[in-house]
């Protein structure tokens, strides 16, 4: 008896721990810099994206709204596939946005 009571708190702690650590495992932010996100225009702040380079940025677009961000609703980052094991700003933007539908 001693044993499963002993295994089931075991089993509780271990779970806790795991959650805990993935917590920490999140992806990093992708950076302006980012040779792939210098090439798409890519800013953490949609509103310092340069409209004359970008023409097709519209007001109102940003990385949450878009059909690649892979966030939740109210998420403040989130991955996105042009940018494998790295995290967006929902804030942010890159000429690769597409309207989600």
């Amino acid at each position: 008896m001693s044993n499963r009571r002993e295994f089931v708190v075991q089993m509780g702690v271990s779970a806790g721990a795991l959650v805990s650590g993935a917590a920490f495992a999140e992806a990093p932010m992708v950076a302006e810099a980012d040779a792939n996100a210098s090439s798409l225009g890519y800013k953490a702040d949609a509103s310092k994206v340069d409209k004359t380079k970008f023409p097709k940025f519209a007001a109102g677009q940003n990385c949450a709204s878009c059909a690649l961000f892979q966030g939740k609703a109210g998420d403040k980052a989130g991955n996105c596939p042009l940018f494998a094991g790295k995290q967006v700003s929902s804030a942010g933007w890159c000429s690769a946005y597409a309207k989600k539908g």
